[in-house]
């Protein structure tokens, strides 16, 4: 087994490093309800990130308080990397100032799915004075504007954005298989700045960037985003190839 994951990630250009090797430490903040990165994410950090000699270490919501995600603090110390799936959690306030803090000092996030309204209610005031919401971080860190998706339409169709041709992140992915399993998000306008990768079209409506990089703050923290990201999506090795790859730019590989 060892010997065929070996060959399908030379094949890939992507080269392990030894057993004993320390890689870069990526934090995985999963809190969400809909989408089951709770099962998946996981497994792709075991079968994808781990043979390339990343360090995982995966902080899930608390079952019973969903807004508090137990050692977030601790990991982000060290973190060279936050894979964000949280979907609408404003966290206890200490957490959220760990978050805002680690991406202040300008190291990458990459985020799929609701990442994009991770820390943001849904129709509704913060009344808990003990959470913190971070109503702009759509806009301020993923670089978009989410206002709602289009529901149960066909499937997108999904190309390579102009002038993204030879970007690192799509190497090695083929666009057209990677039409999403779930609804397509209404993100646009992208902030300025952005770079737009893969962009989606369904019928009847306007066509719509699903992949994209941007920085964040003034030491410049590198963000790579898909709103990719449903379980039907991680059977695809396209799309995981997508993430390892955002994972490696984020971090400057």
């Amino acid at each position: 087994m060892k010997k065929y994951l070996l060959l399908a990630l030379l094949a890939l250009g992507l080269r392990p490093l030894p057993a004993h090797a320390s890689g870069p430490k990526i934090v995985f903040m999963i809190g969400e309800e809909e989408y089951q990165t709770w099962i998946t994410l996981p497994e792709f950090a075991q079968t994808d990130l781990k043979p390339l000699g990343y360090q995982i270490t995966i902080v899930r919501a608390n079952e019973a308080d969903k807004y508090n995600f137990p050692g977030l603090i601790s990991a982000l110390r060290d973190a060279d990397l936050l894979f964000l799936s949280v979907r609408r959690r404003p966290p206890p306030i200490a957490q959220m100032d760990a978050v805002r803090a680690y991406l202040d000092s300008g190291r990458p996030l990459v985020g799929i799915r609701t990442a994009c309204h991770a820390f943001l209610l849904l129709r509704a005031k913060l009344t808990n004075p003990k959470l913190e919401d971070w109503v702009d971080f759509g806009r301020d860190v993923i670089g978009c504007h989410y206002s709602n998706h289009y529901g149960n339409v066909p499937m997108a169709t999904v190309a390579v954005a102009p002038g993204a041709e030879n970007n690192p992140i799509l190497r090695g992915v083929s666009a057209s298989t990677l039409a999403g399993t779930e609804s397509l998000y209404a993100v646009s306008p992208l902030v300025e700045g952005t770079v737009p990768l893969l962009i989606a079209t369904i019928p009847n409506h306007p066509a719509q960037p699903i992949a994209w990089t941007h920085t964040y703050g003034p030491n410049h923290a590198r963000i790579f985003y898909t709103s990719l990201g449903g379980p039907k999506d991680f059977p695809n090795p396209n799309f995981r190839r997508l993430l390892v790859n955002g994972v490696a730019w984020a971090l400057g590989k």
